[in-house]
């Protein structure tokens, strides 16, 4: 007599780690999923005496009026602490913080 072979269902057990893997693998992968500033091979630029940023090459220095933003004030990702901090400041020529000027 043959038997019929039926698929198994999976266990509960089975479905809740796969359920835990997921789960880890999403919360993990959340920082991730910001924009960066700077691409890979990049380092944030500020405009120095005015509003704006951009990015140098890791293996070059800032390109003519502008200058690296000072140690522990980088910004990494858009929207963050530092990012939001450089909105309304920037650097005048002797590396001082200072207000963006307003423009008329």
């Amino acid at each position: 007599m043959r038997t019929a072979h039926r698929l198994r269902v999976p266990s509960r057990t089975t479905l809740g780690l796969a359920l835990a893997a997921v789960t880890v693998a999403l919360f993990t992968s959340a920082c991730s999923m910001q924009d960066a500033v700077c691409g890979g091979g990049e380092y944030p630029v500020l405009a120095v005496g005015s509003a704006g940023s951009a990015c140098a090459s890791d293996d070059e220095e800032p390109p003519k009026g502008y200058a690296r933003y000072p140690e522990g004030k980088v910004p990494e990702h858009v929207d963050d602490t530092w990012y939001t901090y450089w909105q309304t400041r920037t650097l005048d020529e002797n590396g001082k913080t200072i207000e963006i000027p307003e423009e008329n």
